[in-house]
């Protein structure tokens, strides 16, 4: 591929991500903007829409953590070009996240429903919140390096990218995965909570709590004792807030 192509192919990797990133919005607040959502799609009996449902879970996760992964990267760049391997795996998460979009079967029940209370618009706005966090914290980080559109570009322009810093901006100071913590927020505040969109909120936390420690096992290895040293003196999900000696 010719440099100008791998950037192309990088900008439309990014667009796709991000028209569904917004969709998985929609999708998981069961919103009326899109015909497909957590609560509404073609009906399935109770287990057959359990098996389907874990299922979609599990396949988006093991892409999304076998990919990640460095000695899949140093396998997989062999055949795919280094400037473009963030673009194709930001690709095959958008599509797996298709996958389960169209094949997602609701599960009738309700495990609560506070529409019309007190409680209803403080979850719309821990909801909103959720998924602000998730997007600042891509920000926070390297936002268009996390989603493959710096390497294609440096690429175009002949740049050597700079070594990862260790850095702790805003969140970081307080919290190593804010990314995570705010996507807990964005998948279990809502008013109406139905047993599919349970069986989805609690998949994808045991999800993201495995995929932490990989996580956390590739950045030990790069930074070695500085990320070590910073862990420990931050919380997983939540601030660590400790008492002060006297």
């Amino acid at each position: 591929m010719s440099r100008a192509a791998m950037l192309l192919f990088a900008i439309i990797a990014y667009a796709i991500f991000f028209a569904t990133f917004l969709y998985l919005i929609c999708f998981v607040g069961n919103l009326p903007f899109v015909p497909l959502t957590v609560d509404r799609g073609p009906e399935a009996p109770v287990a057959t829409a359990v098996v389907i449902d874990i299922a979609l879970i599990a396949l988006f996760g093991i892409q999304h953590s076998v990919m990640a992964r460095q000695g899949f990267k140093r396998a997989w760049t062999r055949i795919v070009p280094n400037p473009i391997e963030r673009s194709v795996y930001v690709l095959a998460a958008s599509i797996a996240l298709m996958i389960l979009f169209l094949w997602w079967r609701p599960i009738e029940g309700t495990v609560w429903n506070l529409a019309g209370t007190v409680f209803e618009m403080p979850l719309w706005i821990l909801f909103a919140a959720g998924w602000g966090i998730v997007l600042l914290s891509t920000f926070l980080l390297n936002h268009f390096e996390l989603f493959g559109l710096q390497q294609a570009w440096f690429h175009m322009r002949g740049r050597e990218a700079a070594p990862h810093e260790l850095r702790q901006p805003m969140f970081y100071k307080w919290v190593a995965h804010p990314l995570y913590s705010g996507f807990f927020l964005a998948f279990w505040a809502t008013p109406v909570m139905s047993y599919g969109h349970l069986l989805l909120a609690a998949g994808v936390s045991v999800y993201m709590l495995i995929a932490i420690r990989y996580e956390e096992r590739d950045l030990t290895d790069y930074y070695g004792d500085d990320y070590r040293r910073y862990r420990s003196g931050v919380g997983m999900l939540t601030p660590r807030f400790r008492r002060r000696s006297p």
